[in-house]
């Protein structure tokens, strides 16, 4: 199934909600960027979203606006005092209380037209559960999550036909990574004249996260393997892998960092990095980033959710391309990359 079938995947196409003459005065702006059929294709989208940190709280408000149909949340989370800095929906009384339970009215006073259930049980992640409830939605996204739940996740998406995007931060970095299938769009014909512009239609293939964790860079020039910054890529997948290895959690003192720098360096040579371009990683980023990735930035937050919102919008609309397929944002540069992960 491709992942303009799966968008369609809580109901058949006779089921679809048509947009009202409200609605449509809402989303005029956006309908006029691109047309009532992808505005239609968003209203009638049901989107996951796992885990409600910095990152997500900011793609949610976007998504919300935008005039999606139906959000559904799932975070058995408490609020802490922490999550005041980047989580904009939470207030100091709220410390305490479950995350869902906080945030629910302040996301649905963003767009009373959208619908929006709340889930606090961390059971609804596991086997089963999992299974009937991305059955029920037509794109999951993930923040925040450990390296292997994601593959998990991403995994299920796949059996179902769901496109599936996972985002994050860890301090000055922050990803998104996507999978959506095989995804068709319409993209501007960039061979057009000028005086006569035409779109074609565009179809890009995807690799799930297992298979993207494997790509080699060897085929890269030292101009290229620069200009897609090593660096920040290898220090996320070093970060994921430390996870891995101490039960989900991130490095925490100057031992935590000097192992992080070690796993970063074992994971840049098996990559095929070109030498001459990246030889060793670069240890004041590892170590700066390992001290400071259990921390929320909220601008690295607003810039990653904010993009992360606008691919999720690209691809419900099926209007240019998406992200193919890892971003990564380096707050310490302000620049961002996109790495074609064994594509």
């Amino acid at each position: 199934m491709s992942a303009s079938d799966a968008r369609h995947g809580g109901g058949s196409r006779s089921n679809l909600v048509q947009i009202t003459e409200d609605e449509a005065a809402v989303y005029d702006r956006q309908i006029r960027l691109w047309g009532l059929e992808a505005q239609q294709r968003m209203r009638n989208a049901t989107i996951l979203v796992v885990r409600l940190r910095g990152t997500a709280t900011e793609a949610i408000k976007n998504i919300v606006l935008a005039g999606i149909g139906k959000l559904v949340i799932v975070d058995p989370d408490d609020v802490t005092e922490e999550d005041l800095g980047a989580g904009f929906f939470f207030r100091e009384e709220d410390i305490g209380k479950k995350k869902v339970e906080a945030a629910k009215a302040r996301i649905e006073s963003l767009n009373p037209l959208v619908a929006v259930q709340t889930m606090r049980h961390h059971t609804l992640l596991e086997g089963e559960s999992l299974d009937a409830l991305v059955m029920t939605v037509d794109l999951v996204c993930v923040t925040d999550w450990p390296q292997k739940g994601l593959i998990q996740i991403n995994e299920v998406c796949r059996r179902f036909g769901k496109p599936f995007y996972a985002g994050g931060s860890f301090g000055a970095l922050g990803y998104i990574f996507c999978d959506l299938l095989k995804h068709d769009y319409i993209t501007p014909d960039r061979s057009a004249p000028t005086d006569a512009p035409r779109s074609v239609k565009a179809s890009q293939v995807y690799s799930p996260l297992h298979m993207a964790l494997r790509h080699r860079w060897s085929a890269l020039t030292k101009r290229q393997t620069k200009e897609l910054n090593p660096g920040a890529v290898h220090t996320i997948l070093a970060l994921w892998e430390y996870q891995k290895t101490h039960d989900g959690k991130l490095p925490d003192g100057p031992d935590a960092t000097a192992e992080l720098l070690s796993i970063a360096n074992t994971i840049l040579s098996e990559a095929d990095v070109n030498r001459q371009a990246l030889s060793t990683m670069p240890s004041e980023l590892v170590e700066s980033i390992g001290s400071s990735a259990r921390h929320e930035f909220s601008l690295v937050c607003a810039v990653v959710g904010g993009m992360l919102a606008q691919d999720i919008l690209k691809a419900l609309a099926a209007r240019e391309a998406p992200i193919a397929n890892f971003f990564v944002f380096d707050g310490t540069t302000g620049s961002g990359t996109v790495v074609r992960m064994n594509m």
